[in-house]
């Protein structure tokens, strides 16, 4: 073994606890086959650690999380918690301590799973969402003004700077000359008249540096109703904090669940860990009942290892996956009833003997 990986394991909250282990038994299977080690710590942090301490994490939570070199993480929040805190005190907290500037979220129509969209193929539904991280709408600048009298208000202010904007868009033109050689930003300039309009200047300049990718602007509310009607559309999005949160959603949706969707918080030039989870929720009104579905996590897994330097085994697991659903080993959100668990262990066994 000549290849070693500190990962910080966080399950977090209701299913995470379920679909995690099941990513870290595929993770383990596929560096067995490449030889190449993980060495991974798992982590209590997130909404029941709360109600626990007061805290989503230990004040040295993040200084623990540094010396890894990644962080797979489950989900965070429970009905008991305000579900205002769980962005603000850890999502939020460790994508901007660690510069993880890129959200990186694909969408793509896999083997044996039907798409709410009929009549479109994998062919037709194969794009990625790149959303910026770290500024933008989510910035959480903003307060309250009396809120509890008639003439109260609140606000909130997003931020988007030169540095911000550039360097999700260079991320975004050199994934698409890896890819289809599109990318399609999508903003709502014609309403944020200075922010977005703003966004929008720096995205074109940078774009004039990639003459081989084809650029095109698309309006939020036009691009929805694509998604819908013509996926086939997109290829690499850029876009910002908030929109890229709905439509990426949106993407996993049209795959067929959102049970499926994969993303990474990504810091590309790796000073800092990055952290790897499925786009779900913590849906602890499904926990403990083996009924949730692993892919997400596992494919986020995938993500981890390519962002790593392991691509042999990413597009192992992604393979595994594939064939395990071609298989029709589907779990009861994709209209199957395999559980957790065994979806899981088939996908290990792809990965181990195939």
């Amino acid at each position: 073994m000549t290849r070693e990986y500190r990962i910080a394991v966080v399950p977090g909250d209701g299913v995470g606890h379920e679909i995690i282990p099941a990513g870290v038994q595929v993770l383990q299977a596929a560096a067995k086959r490449f030889d190449f080690g993980l060495s991974m710590e798992a982590f209590p942090y997130g909404a029941g650690h709360y109600q626990k301490t007061g805290a989503f994490m230990p004040d040295d939570g993040l200084d623990t999380l540094s010396r890894f070199d990644a962080i797979y993480f489950g989900a965070v929040g429970l009905p008991d918690v305000d579900d205002t805190l769980p962005a603000k005190l850890f999502t939020f907290a460790i994508r901007k301590h660690f510069d993880q500037y890129v959200n990186y979220r694909p969408a793509r129509l896999l083997p044996g799973i039907e798409s709410p969209l009929h009549h479109k193929t994998a062919q037709e539904i194969d794009f990625v969402v790149i959303r910026e991280n770290t500024e933008g709408e989510f910035v959480q600048v903003g307060g309250f003004v009396q809120p509890d009298e008639p003439s109260g208000f609140a606000m909130d202010t997003s931020v988007f700077t030169r540095t911000g904007i550039e360097r999700i868009a260079h991320y975004s033109f050199q994934l698409a000359q890896k890819r289809r050689r599109q990318v399609t930003n999508i903003t709502k300039s014609n309403t944020l008249i200075h922010s977005l309009a703003y966004w929008d200047r720096v995205v074109e300049q940078v774009s004039a540096a990639y003459p081989d990718v084809t650029y095109k602007k698309m309006y939020v509310d036009n691009a929805s109703a694509n998604f819908v009607l013509h996926p086939e559309y997109f290829d690499v999005i850029v876009t910002t904090n908030f929109i890229g949160d709905i439509l990426s959603d949106l993407g996993g949706a049209i795959m067929g669940s959102l049970g499926l969707g994969a993303s990474g918080n990504i810091n590309p030039e790796r000073k800092f860990p990055s952290m790897f989870e499925p786009i779900h929720g913590s849906a602890p009104d499904i926990a403990g009942q083996n009924i949730a579905n692993p892919v997400g996590a596992i494919w986020s897994g995938a993500l981890m290892l390519e962002h790593l330097g392991e691509q042999e085994a990413a597009d192992l697991i992604v393979n595994a996956i594939e064939r395990t659903l071609r298989d029709g080993e589907l779990t009861k959100d994709l209209g199957g009833s395999a559980g957790t668990t065994a979806v899981a262990q088939r996908i290990v066994n792809e990965v181990t003997n195939s």
